[in-house]
């Protein structure tokens, strides 16, 4: 038989000669019987060459192998068997089936050297990616190109037990990884997720490093746990390495941070930032009706806060954040400003909602603060904005809120004030101020002196300074158009600091002259809040060689009321060296009288609206008020100065009470340095009596 006929001896046709895989038959001796044509090219012999002959004599490496004794056992049991066996002579595997006949076995071989690398190469590279899959510490597997999961490493393993719910599991070698991902994954994070991994699982010809990233949530024994997935195509075959970090505490500090950014650490509200924010939306919403912001502003709160301490201070502003989070409206937000300022956003109100909720809030303040031993009465003034259909901006509408608030804390404790388009007018006023006093604006103040006579004698006794502001553009503006925002931005130091050199240098000037004049300036309370009064003083009266005794330094009872302690100690120290100090405006404030006189004062300044009262009680005796409070002021070794003369009968009035000093525009005009001392030498030369020249009608010169 020729090599490759397809009959077998004696001319048959031979069944098996066109079949791909090689076949030889062995009699119970192991001698060859058949040979089918693939057998003859796999073992390189014709199948005249092979029959009859033993296969352990033609292939002695067969002799004691696997493959001879496979064939043994089929012998002795009758059973199949089918093994891989690897050919040492031709360095190859093959896969090998033996199966029994009745004249021996019949053996069935193909090569399969290439198949059997490869996959050895592949498990190769599978167990060096499962080494590295195993040293990552987030929960990694490797995803063949049918999506089904090759390995995992140890981490992956655990997160069923950390990190999904009840009894499911992740899912395990062999197992579609998009099926195992269905567990503890909402719908739409899995849709995301097959999306890009079937994108990546695409294309198996290429392997450019493409990558698909994915953050997603989970539910967990824990609570909610964040994870961030990458997943990385690895080589041409498609194989995709898909890594589950663990971000959950990077997500909580996250939000930690972002929530802390728009939220108050003292009082957990909302804070300016987040506001803002939350009004325009308000007013950036389709259809939205009227909404309004109410600002409060906390009544004397830094005096509080000064004197008891920031401790209950802090205690006290978290206090009143929850009265106002328990009083407003559903719906509705509070947040802090900073400082004692908060704001509540008043949804879907008009002016007068906005304005009953504002004085609805005033009751949160009815009852007093308690902290720890110590009861704390507050109050708030509050300034109310309604959001207009014309108003877009959140800045816009919390400037009009601050602007009516403002004007709420200048008419006094307590008070309710609504918005309206000329207080726009008078921020922007403020603004103006506050930005010129910070810088040339003390170049243009100047000083007028009004005198302060002697009621006995008629005399010039001194002069009070009061200042005013020469603006280039709209002339000379009198105190109360800039003072009081000096006073709320602290520039109102720097301005008295100015003011006492100033006017110490000019009553030194004038007692060189021969016009011995006591000056009185005013001092606010910012001074003493900022301990730098004492050194100012000295520093102003060393300058000017102005003895002390000749400065008096007036400062309002309210003033002193709200920091008496630290008054008292500044105060007794400039007393201690000769300065004389003045209570202004008494009558005007509300501290007790025993308070008030413990102080190192030795002049008492009685205000003109008491001197009103005074008069509209007493009826026919006009003076029996004032000479009780003159009577109380000497017996305690004060002397008295009645303000706002502007009569001959307040003169009289005064002057029967037993008042020492008055002062007024009957008495005299606030008047320029140069004029004063023409007005000072006028007097002199009609006879020195002010007093006299009031009462008899002559006109007074007053400043030109």
């Amino acid at each position: 038989m020729q090599p490759g006929d397809d009959r077998p001896p004696g001319g048959r046709p031979d069944p098996l000669g066109n079949v791909p895989d090689a076949v030889y038959r062995l009699d119970p001796d192991g001698r060859f019987a058949y040979v089918n044509a693939a057998a003859e090219k796999m073992l390189g012999r014709t199948a005249e060459e092979l029959i009859g002959r033993a296969a352990v004599e033609e292939f002695p490496a067969l002799r004691g192998s696997l493959a001879q004794e496979q064939y043994q056992q089929v012998l002795e049991d009758g059973r199949s068997r089918e093994f891989q066996y690897f050919y040492e002579p031709s360095s190859r595997w093959f896969e090998v089936r033996i199966f029994p006949d009745p004249a021996g076995a019949a053996v069935l071989f193909r090569d399969i050297d290439g198949r059997r690398r490869s996959d050895e190469e592949r498990e190769n590279q599978l167990r060096g990616l499962s080494a590295v899959l195993e040293a990552l510490p987030s929960p990694t597997v490797l995803v063949g190109p049918d999506g089904r999961i090759l390995s995992a490493n140890g981490a992956w393993a655990r997160s069923g037990v950390e990190v999904l719910p009840g009894p499911a599991w992740p899912g395990r070698p062999g197992e579609d990884y998009l099926t195992a991902m269905t567990r503890g994954l909402g719908a739409r994070p899995h849709a995301e997720l097959t999306e890009g991994l079937r994108e990546l699982l695409s294309e198996t010809s290429r392997s450019d490093g493409r990558s698909f990233s994915l953050d997603y949530s989970a539910d967990s024994p824990r609570g909610t746990v964040w994870f961030h997935l990458r997943a990385t195509r690895v080589d041409h075959g498609g194989r995709v390495v898909i890594t589950h970090t663990d971000v959950t505490e990077q997500v909580r500090a996250r939000e930690e941070l972002e929530w802390k950014v728009r939220h108050d650490d003292l009082t957990g509200l909302p804070n300016r930032s987040r506001l803002l924010e939350l009004t325009g939306e308000a007013l950036a919403e389709a259809g939205r009706t009227d909404g309004a912001l109410l600002m409060l502003d906390l009544d004397g709160f830094k005096t509080i806060n000064d004197s008891l301490g920031h401790q209950i201070g802090d205690e006290l502003l978290r206090q009143v954040a929850g009265r106002l989070s328990e009083e407003i409206r559903p719906g509705d937000t509070v947040a802090r400003l900073g400082g004692d300022q908060f704001v509540v956003l008043a949804h879907g109100c008009d002016a007068s909602e906005a304005a009953a909720l504002a004085f609805r809030l005033q009751t949160v303040f009815a009852l007093p603060f308690q902290v720890g031993a110590i009861t704390v009465p507050l109050s708030a003034s509050i300034g109310v904005a309604v959001a207009r259909p014309e108003v877009t901006d959140a800045h816009h509408l919390l400037s009009d809120a601050d602007a009516a608030m403002f004007a709420a804390k200048s008419s006094g404790r307590d008070r309710v004030h609504l918005f309206s388009p000329s207080l726009r007018e008078a921020a922007r006023w403020r603004l103006e101020v506050a930005t010129r006093l910070r810088g040339d604006a003390i170049g243009e103040l100047v000083v007028h002196y009004q005198p302060v006579v002697r009621l006995d004698t008629g005399r010039i006794d001194g002069v009070e300074a009061l200042v005013r502001w020469q603006h280039p553009e709209r002339g000379l503006l009198p105190p109360d158009t800039f003072l009081s925002v000096a006073e709320e931005t602290g520039q109102i130091i720097p301005i008295t600091r100015w003011l006492l050199r100033e006017t110490t240098r000019k009553a030194a000037e004038w007692a060189a002259e021969g016009f011995r004049l006591r000056m009185s300036v005013n001092i606010s309370a910012r001074h003493f809040s900022a301990e730098t009064l004492v050194r100012d003083v000295r520093v102003a009266l060393q300058q000017s060689g102005l003895p002390a005794d000749q400065l008096v330094l007036e400062l309002t009872e309210t003033s002193v009321a709200e920091d008496p302690t630290r008054a008292e100690d500044q105060l007794s120290v400039l007393r201690s060296f000769g300065v004389r100090v003045a209570i202004d405006d008494f009558g005007t404030g509300w501290s007790s009288l025993a308070q008030l006189f413990s102080l190192p004062i030795g002049t008492l300044k009685i205000d003109r609206s008491l001197l009103a009262a005074a008069e509209r009680v007493a009826a026919g005796d006009t003076g029996a008020v004032l000479a009780a409070i003159v009577g109380l002021t000497r017996t305690l070794g004060i002397r008295s100065v009645a303000e706002g003369i502007e009569t001959p009968e307040h003169l009289r009035m005064v002057r029967a009470a037993g008042c020492d000093l008055a002062q007024g525009w009957l008495l005299g005009h606030p008047m320029s340095a140069d004029r004063l001392i023409d007005w000072v030498r006028q007097i002199q030369q009609a006879g020195g009596d002010v007093c006299a020249l009031a009462e008899a009608g002559r006109a007074v010169p007053v400043s030109g």
